[in-house]
């Protein structure tokens, strides 16, 4: 099978070409070889190349900052995923799978959010998203697939837990904030789902993954430094301090409540996801030592 992989050196893109399966022949095209926001690079990467199938993990995630770049942020979370489904129409049997977020939901409601809930995105990053995930279902009908996804982590890029060891290095202590909740999820689990999606045509529309369990950024950050203390990234014990929402104002507007019910999801792929805290475990393992 011929896949194009779209933000190879983002944190997912990575997940996926290290865990590339047997009979795949990929193009991952980094940021400088394929500008993603040219509408006419990416018509001629895709007629080029001519995959049998897209994923698009390409986007700008920058959440806060996206809310002061705007149009940007449009081009690659919205327009680009749009320039992708049409190249993809145009060859037989194309199909397309557009990573998305949790961020597409508010987060008031008090249950985890169904594939088939209602969205309404908060922010700039949450709008563009969406309006992404729905110009590739629009364009491509039942060859295309949305996964969400939320909370995204890897040993490499920018993300939550790579900050948060840095900050408990540099400080020994750290002020999370503790009313917002999700489900923390290591970019190789969402490579393994990718994969799976992959093998399986007959899957279409909106899917959720996520590891399992649910917890605030707060128990994130008490699980980081507990168990990179045991790993050896961290040399003394941190002070986690948890603080509100209001205590750390932000340019974007967040989800109290991101958590995303994955069962459905799962059962169609026929995979479980782990435990999110068996998975840190495991990202904190593949990072160097001190």
């Amino acid at each position: 099978m011929r896949v194009l992989i779209t933000g190879a050196s983002g944190q997912v893109g990575g997940a996926l070409l290290r865990s590339l399966p047997p009979g795949i022949e990929s193009h991952a095209p980094t940021r400088e070889q394929l500008d993603i926001g040219d509408a006419r690079a990416l018509h001629e990467t895709v007629t080029t190349f001519e995959p049998e199938l897209i994923i698009n993990a390409a986007a700008y995630t920058a959440v806060d900052k996206a809310e002061s770049e705007p149009f940007l942020t449009d081009a690659i979370n919205a327009q680009a995923p749009q320039h992708l489904a049409e190249a993809a129409h145009t060859l037989d049997g194309c199909r397309l799978i557009q990573l998305s977020t949790d961020y597409v939901f508010d987060g008031r409601g008090s249950e985890p959010y169904r594939p088939a809930d209602a969205p309404h995105p908060l922010s700039v990053y949450g709008r563009t998203k969406l309006a992404g995930e729905q110009a590739v279902l629009e364009v491509l009908g039942n060859r295309a697939v949305v996964l969400r996804t939320a909370w995204v982590y890897a040993p490499q890029g920018r993300n939550f837990l790579l900050t948060m060891l840095r900050l408990m290095r540099e400080r020994g202590t750290v002020r999370v904030v503790a009313d917002q909740k999700g489900s923390p999820t290591a970019a190789f689990s969402i490579a393994r789902a990718l994969w799976r999606i992959a093998g399986l045509p007959r899957v279409r529309g909106v899917l959720h993954w996520t590891d399992a369990g649910v917890a605030s950024w707060y128990e994130f950050a008490r699980a980081i430094a507990d168990d990179a203390l045991e790993a050896g990234l961290l040399s003394r014990p941190i002070e986690v301090t948890p603080i509100s929402t209001a205590d750390y104002p932000t340019a974007a507007h967040r989800p109290a409540n991101s958590a995303l019910e994955t069962g459905t999801s799962a059962a169609q792929i026929g995979i479980t996801p782990d435990h999110w805290r068996h998975n840190l475990r495991a990202t904190l393992a593949d990072l160097p030592r001190n």
